[in-house]
């Protein structure tokens, strides 16, 4: 009988890079040839190659969230139609929420990879669709009380039987959009992104051969999973606890208690939300495959931020959600606003951990995705639009540095706020300011959080309707070690230069021309004691307008002498009292 021979390592390593590669192709044949801004410019996408049982073993950028959501997809493909049942140019389409996570926009396309009539693995996209159905423009938002009301839900279905596309599906997909050639054309990227993948990695197994790619696949795993594993007993060990507020969801509609527990061991990592709400009545719910891939992206950055992602390296992960809950939705609660508390679950962890992990961790960030949809008619040519995008805030400081300013939410990860070149050729809007939201402040301390930012809209088209759900808007980002907390999230709208209405959650808000909806983002929560700051640096922050001097005399006790730009001499007394009122120890140096 003859022994399998081992594939040496320089060839594992090189056909391990390439599946890598693949990956990254398909993202960036996805980002080429879609039609939407919200695909090729914002990147609100992923691409991932998995094994033949649907665990993924390579991935490109993008959203992070639906990088760890993978396996649900097309394992929840697996389990519909079996592995027998596949053939050739197959493309399945599914945006059931609860099978494969987020919500009804976020719509994936999976492959089946044969080589030689062998079934070796899937390729996969998920990318967001512009309009999907539901009761508003753009089909998220508040005001939703089940999901018939967010879209339309599409199982599993043969998108192509063997190569052939199904013109019946396509047609409904069709009728159900406001802007049905939007999202046909993003779903003819995604398909052309799937089978450059599966191009792509069967060129890889004629090259290196069938068992040799297996043979690494499964290396990759292995080493994952080890290496997981030898981070994790580096970790600190021990129970560890969070408790936070979401904006509202309490009966009586006042901010809504939750809670985590994380416990970490020398070869596990537990996260228990036992505990907390039922599924609430709007569309401030997530389900358990969006909670694990939240939990999955505050995991890696403490087991190793730089790894590359695969099934493996997630093997250590336990998560408990239980079923019916605000973070373990069942149908039909909705869920088109999914990423809100999907945040606070990630949040949750990161808050028990921070303390514990400061290499790793900042203090509490912006958190919300602060996404808006502006969309109508556009005057001059008839056509619908739809202008959806995440906006950048400030996040937390850390033990060693400021927060940073302007940089998109965690859930976000390699997404962007659109391009102001795009949205002025695109739609109906200009944009009139585009700066650090330095009016609201940020959470002070020894580093302080990095600040939001303000964007200010104005309306060129006769009508419109405006949708947000924001939270952090009531409990702001937290503080670490004595920093303060950051401040919060909202929307005003300005008409005539004058009505000013501020919001957080509006469904289908009617704008008219001139209309201007200017975002405000918060600030990052700060890290340590305000009174331990350098005062160089808090004459730095007068200086470039990122505080006053008065906010640099309350905050933090350091008087600026404007005149000469110099620290005052009156500030060492004032600091050395206030800390000695704190009984938070000696004179701060200055």
């Amino acid at each position: 009988m003859q022994t399998r021979l081992k594939t040496d390592p320089f060839t594992i390593s090189i056909v391990k890079n390439a599946l890598i590669s693949a990956a990254e192709e398909m993202f960036t044949v996805t980002a080429r040839t879609a039609q939407s801004p919200i695909i090729y410019d914002v990147l609100d996408f992923s691409t991932a190659i998995t094994d033949h049982q649907g665990n993924v073993t390579a991935q490109a950028t993008g959203i992070p969230l639906f990088i760890g959501i993978f396996d649900y997809t097309v394992k929840g493909v697996i389990g519909k139609y079996g592995l027998k049942e596949f053939r050739d140019g197959d493309v399945i389409v599914l945006n059931d929420p609860y099978m494969s996570g987020t919500h009804l926009n976020d719509v994936g396309v999976v492959a089946p990879i044969f080589f030689r009539d062998a079934l070796v693995g899937f390729t996969a996209s998920k990318g967001h669709w512009l309009d999907v159905g539901g009761m508003a423009f753009g089909s998220w938002g508040p005001g939703r009380t089940e999901i018939y009301q967010e879209g339309i839900q599409v199982p599993p279905s043969r998108l192509y039987s063997a190569g052939k596309p199904n013109q019946d599906l396509i047609a409904i997909l069709r009728a159900n959009s406001r802007i049905p050639n939007a999202i046909i054309g993003d779903m003819e990227a995604q398909v052309a992104g799937l089978r450059v993948g599966n191009r792509r990695v069967a060129k890889i197994i004629e090259k290196y051969g069938l068992e040799t790619y297996q043979e690494t696949i499964e290396k990759m795993m292995v080493d994952g999973e080890t290496l997981a594993r030898k981070r994790l007993s580096s970790l600190p060990h021990g129970a560890f606890h969070a408790e936070d507020f979401l904006d509202e969801g309490a009966e009586d509609g006042s901010p809504l208690p939750i809670h985590v527990h994380v416990k970490i061991t020398d070869d596990a990592f537990f996260v228990d939300f036992t505990g907390n709400s039922k599924q609430l009545p709007f569309s401030l719910n997530t389900t358990y495959p969006a909670t694990v891939a939240a939990v999955r992206v505050v995991y890696m950055a403490m087991i190793d931020p730089h790894l590359r992602y695969n099934q493996g390296v997630v093997a250590p992960l336990k998560i408990v959600a239980p079923e019916g809950t605000i973070f373990n939705a069942l149908r039909p609660a909705p869920v088109s606003v999914y990423w809100e508390a999907l945040t606070y679950a990630a949040d949750l962890v990161w808050k028990a951990l921070a303390p514990v992990a400061r290499e790793r961790l900042t203090a509490g960030h912006f958190l919300s995705v602060v996404a808006e949809i502006i969309a109508g008619v556009n005057d001059k040519n008839g056509e619908p639009f739809a202008l959806v995008e995440p906006n950048a805030g400030g996040w937390g400081g850390s033990p060693d540095k400021d927060g940073e300013s302007g940089l998109v939410s965690f859930a976000d990860g390699e997404t962007y706020a659109s391009s102001v070149e795009v949205i002025e050729n695109r739609y109906p809007i200009i944009l009139d300011r585009y700066c650090f939201n330095t009016d609201d402040g940020v959470g002070h301390g020894e580093h302080r959080g990095g600040f939001g930012i303000i964007k200010d809209y104005r309306m060129l088209n006769s009508s419109a309707e405006f949708t947000t759900d924001v939270n952090r808007s009531v409990i702001f980002p937290w503080g670490v070690e004595g920093g303060k907390n950051g401040t919060g999230n909202y929307m005003v709208i300005i008409r005539k230069g004058r009505e000013k209405v501020r919001v957080r959650k509006v469904s289908s808000f009617k704008l008219k021309k001139g209309d201007v909806v200017s975002i405000r983002t918060g600030g990052g929560g700060g890290w340590g004691d305000p009174l331990k700051r350098d005062p160089s640096l808090i004459l730095s922050d007068v200086r470039n307008g990122f505080m006053t001097a008065r906010v640099a005399q309350r905050e933090y006790r350091v008087v600026i002498d404007q005149s000469s730009w110099k620290v005052g001499r009156a500030t060492r007394r004032p600091r050395r009292l206030a800390r000695s009122k704190m009984g938070s120890g000696g004179p701060t140096r200055v």
